[in-house]
């Protein structure tokens, strides 16, 4: 991307942010205490701006960023088994350079695809509060605002990401239905031509007890991908 366009100069505004007192407290008690495991890595201990390129076609919107994952390496999934999955399943689909995502200098590529998320810090427990994601959500809405000109699909990866999309992409332009669309794996719905798909998590919550398998993700995000006019 290039560092004097306004998606860049957004991404660096949110690394600036610190709206959130519990969650900046959070992110940089974790950058500093570390996981034994991580020892030798400095944290980047601050806001996860989205990854992809500017004229995205689908935009896959998922919680906040890990503890261990994002808020250590400063990119979106990057460095935890929830990354391990997604990139896993974009690089069987096609969108991605290679199958994994372990640090900010690793080569990986996005293609025509950009990964973000409703709240850019690492909360507790992974879990944000109703406040901490609507004082978050202006982020978000400029975001869709600039990729709204390539913008064709959307994945969001579970019911927080759901109730924190629907009312950006409605911040950002687009007519979202009333009542609001419930959330589905699976689910589909047509926003002024974009089309948003549901899909469960990729949380090892989910992973791990079969409730999302590859297979699932992967027609889902096959699905997104035809929708999005992606090779």
């Amino acid at each position: 991307m290039d560092d004097s366009s306004a998606l860049a100069r957004l991404d660096r505004r949110v690394a600036d942010c610190g709206a959130c007192p519990r969650l900046v407290d959070w992110r940089e008690e974790v950058a500093r205490t570390k996981r034994a495991a991580f020892a030798d890595w400095t944290y980047w201990g601050r806001p996860v701006p989205g990854f992809g390129p500017e004229d995205a076609r689908l935009v896959i919107i998922g919680l906040a960023p890990a503890a261990h994952g994002g808020n250590r390496t400063s990119r979106m999934f990057t460095g935890d088994r929830s990354g391990d999955v997604l990139y896993q399943a974009l690089y069987d689909v096609g969108p991605a350079s290679q199958p994994t995502s372990v640090s900010i200098d690793d080569g990986l590529e996005l293609y025509g695809v950009r990964v973000t998320a409703p709240v850019h810090c690492a909360p507790p427990a992974n879990k944000p509060t109703p406040g901490e994601r609507d004082t978050c959500r202006p982020w978000l809405v400029q975001e869709l605002k600039l990729l709204r000109p390539t913008l064709k699909a959307a994945v969001v990866l579970g019911a927080f990401g759901w109730q924190a999309a629907l009312p950006a992409f409605a911040e950002a332009g687009w007519t979202v239905p009333r009542p609001r669309p419930s959330f589905a794996h699976g689910t589909r719905v047509a926003l002024d031509g974009l089309d948003v798909f549901g899909c469960f998590h990729v949380s090892q919550r989910n992973t791990f007890t079969g409730r999302l398998t590859t297979e699932m993700l992967r027609e889902v995000l096959r699905t997104a991908a035809d929708a999005a006019g992606l090779p």
